[in-house]
């Protein structure tokens, strides 16, 4: 009867400890993933700044080509296609990271806790 009563507790001492561990790993991977859509967010806001750019650009891009000839203005269109080429770059690497961090949810965690259960389950 005792053995019975400590092997209870024992079991209930690792079942609380899994919990625990179950939780830090979901505070981690939550963590992981604010820290994915925080970088999209932060080449989101690059891309947009450059396209930015881009268009003041191609506002020089008209003037010199009222006043100037034409090697001068090609090279300036040349680095307007380079600043949208970059900005073209930074918003899929956005869109990528953006996706490794979605669903924001902690898919291993939970996937864990329900192997967690099912052991449990299996042994009771």
């Amino acid at each position: 009867m005792l053995r019975a009563v400590a092997e209870a507790r024992a079991a209930q001492r690792r079942m609380r400890s899994l919990a625990k561990l179950n939780l830090e790993l979901a505070k981690r991977e939550t963590q992981q993933k604010a820290t994915a859509i925080g970088v999209a967010s932060g080449l989101a806001v690059a891309a947009f700044v450059i396209v930015l750019y881009a268009i003041g650009l191609i506002f020089a891009l008209v003037a010199i080509v009222l006043d100037l000839w034409l090697p001068l203005w090609a090279s300036v269109l040349i680095v307007i296609g380079l600043m949208l080429l970059a900005a073209a770059i930074l918003g899929l690497l956005a869109r990528s990271s953006a996706r490794k961090a979605l669903p924001p949810r902690p898919s291993q965690a939970i996937g864990e806790g329900e192997r967690t259960i099912a052991t449990v389950k299996s042994h009771v």
